[in-house]
């Protein structure tokens, strides 16, 4: 693909290795806002998402509040994969929306949310949420997926409208055709998909070139796996996923990958990560500087 056109309009060059240090999943848990707080003070990650339907979610929304220049977007959210705290939409009740399982939550996996939703109960989904926060006093950078639910033929349409209604960027990777159709678009969906992102990258809309994210399974030599992911970033603009938690009761309480939640919050505040990061030229900016772009 040709170079992503935002790098010019930032003052880089094609060449450069740009990336976005984001914090997902905040607000499901306190040790996730904690643990944010944490990072953010440090001045080691550059953006962050809060999950709007999740318990903590009015803590986050007090934290922006009371620090305005803090980047944070909206974890748009369709699932709730765990088994002893679950969540669910804020928009409605109605099982005919598909986005109720069997015990009244959100599905817990993807497919299962994609397979069951009405596109357009996912739209009036997605847009309480941007909603909810922005009534709660967060001003958003921009918006993102749990889970990656919205990347399907029947959520993407409800994705790029939420970055044209609120002037927001969404986390949109730049896709060829071949990674359309790894993601299941095929046929008319393919040539929506292949013409939308055309057009949004034509009205300006910031895209990111790559999507990277530090695993939820492999606990052991943080460290030495977030060097490793850190060291192989390619030319663009990446979106580098970590999901940070404290170690608290409520955390091991809910959180069955919380070994991995806790070494992205020690390693991500060894003062080392940032030192590597100056060390091997990585330029790295938040969502606050691509929404600017779309002022």
């Amino acid at each position: 693909m040709n170079p992503n056109p935002i790098l010019k309009k930032l003052g880089f060059s094609e060449h450069d290795r740009v990336v976005i240090i984001h914090t997902d999943d905040i607000g499901l848990s306190h040790a996730s806002c904690a643990a944010f707080s944490d990072l953010w003070r440090a001045g080691i990650i550059s953006s962050g998402a809060v999950m709007v339907p999740c318990p903590w979610f009015p803590k986050v929304a007090a934290y922006c509040r009371t620090n305005p220049d803090v980047d944070m977007g909206v974890h748009l959210t369709l699932t709730s994969e765990w088994d002893v705290m679950r969540w669910g939409p804020i928009s409605t009740r109605d099982p005919a929306s598909g986005l109720l399982d069997d015990e009244g939550y959100f599905p817990r996996t993807t497919p299962a949310i994609q397979q069951s939703s009405d596109p357009e109960a996912v739209r009036c989904e997605l847009t309480a949420q941007v909603e909810r926060a922005i009534a709660s006093g967060i001003s958003p950078t921009h918006a993102d997926t749990h889970m990656g639910s919205v990347f399907h033929p029947k959520h993407m349409p409800a994705y790029v409208q939420i970055a044209r209604q609120f002037r927001i960027p969404v986390m949109i990777p730049r896709l060829d055709e071949a990674r359309l159709r790894q993601w299941g678009f095929e046929g008319e969906a393919l040539a929506w998909a292949i013409g939308t992102l055309r057009a949004l990258e034509e009205e300006g809309l910031p895209m990111v070139d790559h999507i990277v994210g530090m695993p939820l399974d492999k606990p052991e030599h943080r460290l030495e796996q977030v060097f490793a992911a850190l060291d192989g970033l390619r030319p663009g603009i990446t979106h580098f996923i970590i999901h940070p938690s404290l170690d608290t009761a409520e955390a091991r309480a809910i959180s069955p990958d919380l070994p991995s939640r806790i070494g992205d919050y020690e390693t991500f505040m060894d003062e080392r990560v940032q030192e590597h990061i100056r060390r091997i030229g990585l330029q790295v900016i938040g969502y606050r500087h691509l929404k600017a772009l779309m002022a």
